[in-house]
C-alpha cells in the first residue's frame, strides 16, 4: 500500500512579534545613522575600497594567505621563516596604501556601532524591556554617554 505525501508549501516563519513596527524602527535607525555628520567620510572610505578591484583582490589574498598560516599553526605544523616573511611584506604592501588603511579603519567603527547596536538589541531580549544604562556592565547606555570614549 503506497501512501500519498502531500507537497510541502513553504510557508513564512511564525513570529509572535509584528515586524512592521520593527521595520520602521530600523528605517529610523539607518536614518539616525545616514544623516551623521560623519557618515558621508566614512562611506567614501568604504566607496573607494570597494570600487579597487585591485585592492581588494589584495585583501582577500592577504586574508587567504593568514587563514592558511592560522591553519597551519592550529594544526601542530611548522610554519618557516618563509612563509612569515611573505605574509608580512603582503601585510606591510598592504597597509601602506592609503584607501586599504582608511577602509579598514571605516570598517572597525561600522563594527563598533553594528556591536553597540546588537549589545542594546540583545539586553532588550535578556530584561524583558527597554534597557536602563544600569543593565549594562559598560559605559552608561553601551553608547559611551558615559565619557568614557
Amino acid at each position: 500500500m503506497e501512501t500519498e505525501t502531500q507537497p510541502t508549501v513553504a510557508t513564512e516563519p511564525q513570529t509572535c512579534l509584528n515586524l512592521k513596527p520593527i521595520a520602521e524602527g530600523t528605517n529610523q535607525l539607518c536614518e539616525a545613522i545616514v544623516g551623521q555628520k560623519g557618515f558621508a567620510d566614512l562611506y567614501k572610505k568604504i566607496d573607494a575600497f570597494i570600487n579597487d578591484e585591485k585592492l581588494k583582490y589584495e585583501y582577500s589574498m592577504l586574508n587567504e594567505r593568514g587563514a592558511l598560516l592560522q591553519q597551519k599553526q592550529q594544526a601542530g605544523a611548522e610554519i618557516s621563516d618563509e612563509e612569515i616573511a611573505g605574509f608580512e611584506k603582503l601585510r606591510d604592501e598592504f597597509m601602506a596604501i592609503p584607501v586599504a588603511t582608511q577602509f579598514l579603519e571605516a570598517q572597525e567603527e561600522v563594527q563598533q556601532v553594528q556591536d553597540r547596536i546588537h549589545q542594546v538589541i540583545a539586553k532588550t531580549f535578556e530584561v524583558g524591556r527597554v534597557p536602563q544604562s544600569e543593565d549594562f556592565d559598560f559605559c552608561s547606555d553601551g553608547f559611551g554617554s558615559c565619557g568614557c570614549e
